[in-house]
């Protein structure tokens, strides 16, 4: 997903695009079904008494024959489920990872086809299919930790393709979910003091879902993060009028259906066990004393967490403008102490 404009990459546009395009689906159906018959036919003619010159090796292209129409077979149903999946989902990003692991289900059943008509022993398949699983577990433990988190990934959704996340030390938005590893696009990082995307790109392991918390800044049921504004101001100031005053600009800079989604807020809070929580009017203004010599007056909001900065740096603008109209109400502190 581009980042910038919340809008799926090229990639995910295509995937769905081909998905939703009925004349592609028909295509590849017929095409796999062409392949299946071939293979078929040439099975039946190679059983003929014609072909006993080929000796040995008969019987071999005979398995890989009709385990290449089997295959083909399957292919088929991955198309007919994609084009399933297609028409009932309404999401891009869950369609894009639906279809990833229809397919990659169907790469496994075509692998054990062929293992399975190459080797006419059902117990010397599975003995030797568990040895090689036996090694290769061992052997690529990481890879294979990371394939199931992608899996536990896909159908817990802890994140998807455009959610800002924070994993372990690595905040960012995710770009793409493959099978192995997950894109970040990161925000804030070592170079920066806020949160807009710092331009490096942070590729994590899926297997890291299963040891260390993972912080999603985009429920989809709330995509909202609380933020606050620290202002300072002297102890002689109008404290009351510097509350309205900052909460009026709130309410006229911040998205109007922000008092809506509190109110969504507190729906899904009475839902949960912890529905003793208070959630006040929609802005709201906190005062307290401040360590050194002035009292400070947070403003507290509701935010997109992509558009914090922005907005952040619009409400001190407006905020300032505001208090500053009126010096014998708002007095800052002074000094080389500020």
């Amino acid at each position: 997903m581009d980042i910038k404009t919340a809008q799926s990459t090229e990639e995910e546009k295509q995937e769905v695009k081909n998905l939703h395009n009925k004349t592609k689906q028909k295509l590849w159906i017929g095409s796999y079904l062409l392949f299946a018959i071939i293979c078929l036919l040439l099975y039946f003619i190679l059983r003929l008494k014609t072909f006993d010159v080929i000796g040995t090796y008969r019987k071999t292209v005979l398995s890989l024959l009709l385990a290449a129409a089997c295959g083909f077979g399957v292919l088929i149903l991955s198309r007919i489920i994609q084009g399933i999946a297609a028409k009932r989902s309404h999401t891009k990003a869950i369609l894009y990872n639906v279809t990833r692991l229809i397919r990659l289900i169907s790469f496994v059943i075509i692998i054990f086809v062929f293992i399975s008509f190459l080797n006419s022993n059902w117990y010397t398949a599975a003995v030797s299919l568990g040895l090689i699983s036996l090694l290769l577990g061992f052997a690529l433990q990481t890879p294979i930790a990371s394939l199931i988190g992608w899996f536990y990934i896909v159908l817990r959704v802890p994140y998807k393709v455009g959610d800002r996340i924070q994993v372990s030390d690595f905040t960012g938005d995710v770009v793409e979910i493959n099978y192995f590893d997950t894109t970040l696009w990161e925000f804030a990082g070592n170079y920066m003091t806020n949160d807009l995307p710092s331009g490096r790109l942070i590729r994590f392991p899926n297997s890291m879902v299963f040891q260390y918390q993972v912080y999603n800044y985009s429920w989809q049921k709330f995509p909202y993060i609380w933020n606050e504004i620290p202002f300072h101001v002297a102890y002689d100031s109008d404290l009351d009028w510097i509350e309205n005053t900052m909460r009026d600009v709130a309410k006229k800079e911040l998205d109007p259906e922000t008092a809506m989604h509190v109110k969504e807020l507190r729906s899904l809070i009475k839902e949960t066990p912890v529905d003793e929580i208070e959630i006040k009017e929609y802005p709201f203004v906190n005062i307290r004393i401040n360590a050194n010599t002035w009292v400070e007056i947070l403003l507290v909001y509701l935010v997109d967490p992509k558009k914090s900065s922005a907005i952040r740096s619009n409400l001190i603008k407006k905020v300032l403008t505001a208090l500053l109209k009126e010096p014998a109400k708002v007095m800052f502190p002074k000094g080389d102490s500020r």
